[in-house]
C-alpha cells in the first residue's frame, strides 16, 4: 500500500510509470466536472470510476480486497477515512463477488489501520491489501473520489520492462 497527496513535494518520477500517470491524472484532470460513472483509459487495463457518496459510520464498512485490479484512490472533495490491513488469507469471506466485479467482501479484519483521507490524498491498494473505504472521518458527509484501476496482470508485466530498461 502507498499512501501519499499529489500536493507533495516528493518526486513521482520514483514511483512506477503507471502510477505515476493516475498521479499526473488527479493533477490535471477537470475531475470537479466529470459526471459520475466509469471510464475507459486503456480499455479493461486502465480505467476509473467517479464516485459521489455520503460517507457512513465504520461499523457499517465492509472490508473488501480485489484480486485482479490495483485500486488507487483519491479523495478529490470532503473528508474520508478508509481502513486498511494486510491480507493474511485467514479472513471469513461475507460476499465473493470475483468473477463480476473483482471483489471480495470480509465480514470482519483484525488490526485494522485507519488513514484520514482529505482533498488531493490517494491510496494505492494492491491486491494483498484489504481496505474499507468510504468511512466518515468525523461526521458522515458527502465525497467526491476517483478510484483508478490498473489491471494488476498488465501492471506486473509494465513494471518488469521498466526494471529491464534501468539494468541496461
Amino acid at each position: 500500500m502507498i499512501c501519499s497527496s499529489i500536493h507533495s513535494k516528493f518526486d513521482i518520477d520514483l514511483y512506477p510509470t503507471l502510477i505515476q500517470e493516475a498521479i499526473r491524472f488527479f493533477r490535471e484532470e477537470p475531475i470537479g466536472s466529470l459526471e459520475p460513472g466509469e471510464y475507459e483509459i486503456n480499455g479493461r487495463k486502465v480505467y476509473y470510476q467517479v464516485i459521489d457518496l455520503e460517507t457512513k459510520a465504520k461499523e457499517e464498512g465492509r472490508p473488501e480486497v480485489h484480486k485482479k485490479y490495483i485500486d488507487i484512490q483519491f479523495l478529490y472533495s470532503g473528508k474520508e477515512m478508509i481502513g486498511f490491513v494486510d491480507d493474511h488469507g485467514k479472513n471469513v469471506i461475507s460476499e465473493d463477488l470475483l468473477e463480476t466485479r473483482d471483489l471480495l467482501f470480509y465480514r470482519d479484519v483484525e488490526n485494522m489501520k485507519n488513514i484520514a483521507m482529505e482533498p488531493g490524498d490517494f491510496c494505492v491498494f494492491f491486491p494483498n491489501d484489504v481496505h474499507m473505504p468510504g468511512c466518515a472521518l468525523e461526521e458522515k458527509s458527502m465525497i467526491r473520489k476517483v478510484v483508478y484501476k490498473i489491471d494488476f496482470d498488465f501492471y506486473k508485466q509494465e513494471f518488469k520492462k521498466e526494471v529491464a530498461n534501468e539494468r541496461s
